[in-house]
């Protein structure tokens, strides 16, 4: 009984995440690996959710987070995921962007991959390191193929209230392009 459902919940998953996985195009073919302490999948509302702690890999891409929620697209492929970090924490997420370039690192209180524009949103306590440069705020969006960064001091698109940093402002050091190479990023 445990295989079959097992075997349903990967074939279910799969056809969720579909071709368009939150990864660079390099990264795309690469297997999904989802890894929690729970899982709850509602098949009418095309949802599942994990908990616990929840490790998502594909490729170079890597999202840590204790709750995870993936929403279907109606074509069948992934529309959304939503990671929340937990007990105070946040949700985190790396990806190479290219083979010669430095690791991307974003961390949020929420964290919203939109598969079809391919662009992530850290909400809530945002930071965004990217080549050598970091980007702190309410709010930090990114898009992954362009590699355009916006940033507000509020938590959302939409909020321009101070609960996103100290003093409501968006924060940003850039590291000079000699230093690039050398950073730890």
């Amino acid at each position: 009984m445990t295989r079959p459902l097992l075997l349903c919940t990967s074939a279910l998953l799969l056809a969720m995440l579909g071709q368009q996985a939150m990864a660079l195009e390099s990264d795309r073919q690469k297997p999904i690996d989802i890894a929690a302490d729970e899982l709850n999948i509602d098949n009418r509302a095309g949802t599942a959710v994990y908990t616990g702690t929840v490790e998502v890999d594909q490729g170079t891409m890597k999202l840590r987070s204790s709750r995870v929620e993936l929403k279907r697209a109606q074509s069948g492929g992934l529309s959304s995921l939503t990671a929340k970090g937990g007990n105070g924490g946040r949700a985190y997420i790396e990806q190479q962007p290219a083979p010669s370039d430095p690791l991307a690192k974003g961390w949020g209180n929420t964290i919203i991959y939109h598969a079809g524009e391919r662009r992530v949103e850290l909400i809530g306590n945002a930071e965004l390191h990217q080549n050598g440069d970091t980007f702190n705020g309410g709010y930090v969006e990114y898009f992954l193929d362009s590699r355009q960064v916006n940033a507000r001091g509020g938590q959302s698109a939409q909020d321009k209230s101070t609960s996103g940093s100290s003093d409501g402002r968006v924060r940003m050091q850039l590291t000079p392009e000699d230093q690039q190479g050398s950073s730890s990023q």
